[in-house]
């Protein structure tokens, strides 16, 4: 099984819930349920989440790695990224996330023919500071393609596809050494620079550095090594620390980081600062123990890495943006594989106020998350394949849904599990569960639903069974069933809120 025949005991599902349920609820017969004692009357005012759903299609892109996405005032997103060739430095923009990956390409600036900037043009960002664009980037040189360095250039005029370029040079650190994935950030009014650096003095490819900038491609004052390549999962094929992206939420910074070799051992870490610490004091930053981010056979997705943060189209979701490909096994050197594509997915934030980044979800339509009208804390989820709806879900892909066309009528949807992909939500004996499509019409049907506005909040979503008409998914001690409501209690408990 592909939960490895995992048991664990649920303090919810006492044996008395079970009997409970098993007496009240409607058998294969279809008898009547009595109604529920546990599940809280619809509050006086929706539970509409602060941050609704929002889905795209990956891949964004084919071909560009080290993606990097903004979305500016002047209401476009602009979308930047390595090319295979590392000779360009190329960008789009539209007035969508999904809009990216159909939006012309505009090459802004092309390798130099000899000397410095002439070679591996590498991961270049856009930003707009005090009233002017600038591009971070790291080029090597004709003469030595490892020469990697780190350069900035600056554009004016308000579309940075037709600004007017002028390169300002390299930007100068401790130690004149392989330097690379330069990104800007400001917190509480001060302007940082984040990279990754070799240290000469370690036994490693990169480390990090931050500090703070004098303006927009000088650094000031001595750089400070935040991180540098340790555990076993950052130190696969290479010891690297790189690509680092930084979000705020909730009074803390967080940056995330690529680490390992770029095939499928590359995956995301994240350091962690108070935004009232000094970031330029290595002690203020604490590391995960673990990657928050990393390759899944379950989805085909691996190497997730090198990525950035942006916000959805009404500013009210973050968006992870990363590469990855859809395969596991490199022929030769990874630099040299051209495949690696740039996709998109919601970042969610936990109780704890950290964030959760989830799985490098399957190619197509990004899943979401569902939660209860009137528990709005709690999620559908699935736990040993049964349905139900809990809080703090872990791992956070155990309550992603991919909302696909139905699969028994044109109309109606599927719900597609996140990380089972083939396992859809169905009903059996009117109980809910995530099981694999066994491509009979009986499963298709159990697993078929047509959406409705919500029962008890039009803002929300009811999911009327495709062939038990009248009857909705809902939450009963918080496992979900199929029964038809009667009652405004019935009614909260079968609707739900994207996120």
């Amino acid at each position: 099984m592909p939960r490895m025949f995992r048991r664990r005991t649920r303090a919810l599902l006492t044996a008395g819930t079970v009997a409970l349920a098993a007496a009240c609820f409607a058998g294969p017969a279809g008898t009547a349920r009595a109604a529920s004692p546990a599940s809280p009357a619809s509050p006086a005012s929706p539970a509409s989440p602060a941050s609704p759903g929002v889905t795209y299609t990956n891949p964004l892109a084919e071909k560009r790695a080290d993606p990097h996405i903004v979305k500016h005032t002047d209401g476009y997103y602009y979308f930047t990224a390595t090319v295979p060739e590392y000779d360009r430095i190329v960008l789009r923009r539209a007035t969508t996330l999904q809009g990216l990956s159909t939006a012309p390409e505009t090459t802004i600036w092309t390798r130099h023919t000899s000397g410095i900037m002439g070679a591996h043009i590498w991961a270049p960002e856009i930003h707009f500071i005090d009233g002017k664009w600038y591009f971070y980037f790291a080029a090597g040189a004709t003469n030595d393609v490892w020469a990697i360095r780190m350069y900035v250039l600056e554009g004016t005029g308000g579309n940075p596809l037709t600004a007017n370029w002028t390169e300002k040079g390299q930007i100068r650190t401790t130690w004149e050494s392989f330097s690379l994935d330069a990104t800007t950030f400001v917190v509480n009014g001060v302007r940082y620079l984040a990279w990754a650096q070799r240290n000469p003095a370690e036994e490693n490819n990169t480390s990090l550095f931050v500090a703070k900038m004098a303006n927009p491609w000088t650094i000031s004052g001595t750089p400070a090594e935040i991180s540098q390549p340790t555990l076993a999962w950052e130190t696969i094929g290479y010891k690297v620390n790189e690509g680092p992206a930084v979000i705020q939420h909730g009074g803390k910074v967080f940056m995330s980081y690529s680490a390992s070799a770029t095939d499928a051992n590359y995956c995301l870490g994240l350091l962690t600062a108070s935004a009232t610490a000094d970031l330029t004091d290595p002690a203020s930053w604490a590391k995960s123990s673990q990657p928050v981010f990393r390759s899944s056979a379950a989805t085909s997705q691996y190497g997730p890495g090198h990525n950035s943060f942006t916000v959805s189209e009404d500013g009210r979701s973050d968006i992870l943006v990363y590469h990855d490909r859809g395969y596991k096994d490199i022929t030769g050197d990874p630099l040299n594989d051209p495949n690696r594509r740039t996709r998109v997915q919601k970042v969610y934030w936990k109780a704890d106020g950290t964030p959760d980044f989830g799985i490098p979800v399957a190619d197509g339509v990004t899943p979401q998350r569902f939660s209860s009208d009137n528990l709005p804390d709690r999620f559908i989820r699935h736990w040993e394949y049964r349905a139900r709806v809990e809080a703090n879900v872990s791992p956070l892909a155990d309550s992603q849904f991919r909302v696909v066309p139905g699969l028994a009528g044109s109309g109606t949807v599927s719900l597609e599990s996140a990380d089972f992909p083939g396992y859809y939500l169905r009903h059996k004996n009117f109980e809910a569960w995530v099981e694999k499509n066994d491509g009979t019409a009986r499963f298709a049907a159990d697993a078929t639903f047509h959406r409705r506005a919500g029962l008890s909040d039009a803002a929300g979503v009811s999911y009327e069974s495709y062939n038990y008409a009248g009857r909705y998914l809902r939450h009963y001690d918080h496992l979900l069933y199929v029964q038809a409501p009667s009652t405004a209690t019935d009614r909260a408990d079968a609707t739900f809120h994207a996120q």
